[in-house]
């Protein structure tokens, strides 16, 4: 059974970092891809980054490669968010994601990931 786990979520400053994880069980096989998703109130689930876990490649929506870096450490089956300068604007719901099995070609499209986490609130104050 695949199994996402988010962590890292909190109360945070504006300026200031959290690294997000999420731990991934139940893949027979490293051709997947994991995305990191978040959902402000009131607004749509957007998303943020993915990681291929076989070559590590990545890739960002545009209007978040500034401040977002993701990583996976294949020793711990957990991929990162690190989230730096932290805005007031970045308060919402984050989701990890995985596409699997993955059919190529890194994207943040939603109807692609089957499996989902729980979610970690991150509230940033001003």
């Amino acid at each position: 059974e695949v199994r996402l786990v988010e962590s890292g979520g909190g109360l945070v400053q504006a300026g200031g970092s959290l690294r997000l994880s999420c731990a991934v069980s139940g893949f027979t096989s490293d051709l997947y891809v994991i995305g990191w998703f978040r959902q402000a109130p009131g607004k749509e689930r957007v998303g943020v980054s993915c990681i291929s876990i076989s070559d590590r490649s990545a890739y960002y929506a545009p209007f978040m490669r500034s401040r977002f870096t993701i990583s996976s450490d294949s020793a711990k089956n957990t991929v990162y968010l690190q989230i730096s300068s932290l805005k007031p604007e970045d308060t919402a719901v984050y989701y990890c994601a995985a596409e699997w099995p993955y059919s190529g070609g890194l994207a943040l499209n939603l109807a692609d990931y089957h499996y989902w986490g729980q979610g970690t609130q991150v509230t940033v104050s001003s």
